[in-house]
């Protein structure tokens, strides 16, 4: 059936949308596709990219080969073309899009969140604030008993040992939202280490390769501490840290506090993804949570290969967020789902005409 979009597709309900994308999946334009996918990069990511694929081949959908190999390496690859579809945890530049020739959507939301093997302490009851967790993964708190940290939990039973610092040794989007959030609220930590996808840690710190490496690594050792994505933290059982907000309220992570801090960022408030969504206001706010996006070419050289990608994340969006929710995730909202949908819509073929989605105007 013939689809038209009008200007104010974004901000269609969800019920017209499903509706609409429901008539996507049934034209001929994007007729059942045999091929594999391959996708490469977020670690962050895995999980949920991995549950819609399991359940969109038992729909008929095409297998996908996903390799987690952190989000320098998404990049990396499908600037270089390797993968159908990079996927990262940090939002390139505009202009960095526009000279690789790339677009870009978001998939899901979730938040990196610190985690401690300290026994004789139950997740959630440590409480940390941004400043002093800056300073431990500088080097510069480094013991479980420094003032600092007993001073924000007065009554809790705090060993006498040295902290061990797991971080991320490879390049990772997981790292770019933590430093960037340290950055935020500390000066010194901007100052020394700055914001990236790998930093030059100090010495002593323990690294570990991906996010099932800092997970390894931290239950493996005493009276650590690293960093890792939410999903990570549930499935495997950590203990997560409470962290003070920019409001100064203890929040824990999960899906709600992630869904609050998303309701105040420019992504609401102007559609503008390369925002991170760090330290932003509002009580119940998880002040590191973070976007997790999709990268693909805006001209496919090999339409037979994007087409397979492009009706994956079609039906993801329309089917995915209950399987999402089931790994611990949280949705998009309906208005930046449709922009995503627009960003799907705007690949074209070599000759420029639209493919899958954006071959029904």
């Amino acid at each position: 059936m013939p689809l038209t979009l009008t200007p104010r597709w974004a901000f269609v309900s969800r019920l017209a949308a499903a509706a609409a994308l429901a008539g996507l999946l049934l034209a001929p334009a994007i007729a059942r596709a045999v091929e594999p996918m391959n996708g490469a990069g977020s670690s962050a990511a895995h999980p949920v990219y991995r549950i819609w694929a399991e359940q969109y081949k038992k729909a008929g959908g095409a297998d996908l080969a996903y390799d987690p190999a952190g989000s320098s390496a998404g990049l990396q690859r499908i600037r270089s073309r390797q993968v159908d579809f990079g996927a990262t945890d940090v939002a390139p530049k505009s202009e960095d899009l526009a000279r690789d020739g790339l677009v870009l959507f978001p998939t899901v939301i979730t938040g990196v969140v610190p985690v401690v093997n300290l026994p004789k302490v139950d997740g959630g009851r440590l409480v940390l604030t941004g400043e002093v967790l800056a300073r431990i993964f500088a080097g510069e708190v480094t013991h479980w008993d420094a003032p600092e940290i007993r001073a924000l939990n007065p009554g809790l039973a705090l060993p006498a040992k040295p902290i061990a610092v797991v971080v991320r040794s490879d390049g990772s989007g997981t790292t770019y939202n933590f430093s960037d959030y340290l950055a935020k609220v500390s000066p010194a930590w901007k100052q020394k280490l700055g914001v990236g996808t790998a930093i030059k840690w100090p010495a002593g710190v323990v690294p570990a390769k991906g996010s099932k490496g800092v997970v390894e690594a931290v239950q493996a050792t005493p009276a650590s501490i690293g960093y890792v994505d939410y999903n990570y933290v549930v499935e495997n059982k950590l203990k997560p840290v409470a962290l003070k907000n920019a409001e100064g309220a203890v929040v824990e992570a999960g899906p709600q506090t992630f869904h609050n801090a998303l309701l105040q960022s420019a992504w609401m408030q102007g559609g503008d993804f390369t925002q991170t969504l760090t330290n932003l206001p509002g009580r119940d706010s998880w002040p590191i949570t973070m976007g997790t996006f999709v990268v693909m070419p805006r001209v496919a050289d090999k339409p037979a290969s994007a087409m397979p990608v492009i009706r994956f994340f079609t039906w993801a969006f329309l089917h995915g967020d209950d399987l999402a929710k089931q790994v611990n995730f949280v949705r998009l909202p309906t208005t930046i789902q449709a922009k995503s949908y627009r960003a799907i819509a705007s690949i074209v073929d070599r000759n420029g005409a639209p493919i899958g989605v954006g071959a029904l105007r």
